[in-house]
């Protein structure tokens, strides 16, 4: 059975469809160009990597590859329908399908653009010792999440919550899991975000070069 596959949890990118409360302030448009350029830089960064890249995508019955294909500088490769109502029962099935062919299984978000490669690994590696590994977000969700197996540290748990990382932490432990848990990071779902994501850019652009270009074409007099 081959390694790791890395899998991004990802919306097709339609105009008025994504990221809805940071569209309200910068706009449908100037939105659906950020989070392409979200899309463009994981693409770049993981497609090239050990890890078997798989994006599983959301809604089903979109074109996903084909209006990723318009866009990415890297090919598609394997993409995968999310399937179920709820983020946790989706999550899940994702860890299910692909647990049927991989030895290890990383899935993280697809509006932290600054994940890094590092962090990747470096959840790989925690995964030898650990059954859960946790990557928080400051908001008191998680970026990443990976596992060996498909346990179920999902249902029950109410997602985009501030206390979805902690339960999940609770929800593993008394399965008698062993949890990891990597840096803290932040995703980008309304204008304060992208101003701090702007500002981390300033200092090091390469951490998502698409997105910081994106950023300076289109939002200059929001920050």
């Amino acid at each position: 059975m081959p390694g790791t596959a890395l899998a991004i949890m990802a919306r097709c990118p339609e105009k008025g469809k994504i990221k809805t409360r940071l569209a309200s302030s910068i706009g449908a448009e100037e939105t659906l160009q950020l989070y392409q350029a979200f899309l463009a830089d994981l693409a770049t960064r993981f497609s090239r990597g050990k890890h078997a890249l798989c994006w599983a995508y959301t809604p089903t019955e979109s074109n996903f590859e084909a209006a990723l294909t318009a866009f990415l500088p890297v090919p598609v490769g394997h993409c995968l329908p999310q399937q179920g109502v709820e983020l946790g029962e989706r999550l899940r099935n994702v860890f299910l399908a692909l647990a049927q062919h991989y030895q290890s299984i990383i899935v993280i978000a697809s509006d932290s653009p600054h994940i890094s490669l590092e962090v990747v690994e470096e959840a790989e590696q925690a995964l030898r010792s650990a059954d859960v590994v946790l990557g928080p977000a400051d908001d008191g969700g998680y970026y990443l999440i990976a596992m060996r197996e498909p346990h179920d540290v999902f249902s029950g748990i109410p997602m985009s919550t501030s206390r979805v990382l902690q339960m999940t932490i609770e929800k593993a432990r008394r399965q008698g899991l062993v949890v990891r848990q990597l840096e803290t990071l932040f995703d980008i779902d309304e204008l304060s975000d992208l101003q701090r994501l702007a500002h981390l850019l300033q200092f090091n652009h390469m951490l998502a070069p698409t997105t910081a270009a994106c950023i300076s074409s289109i939002t200059k007099e929001l920050i």
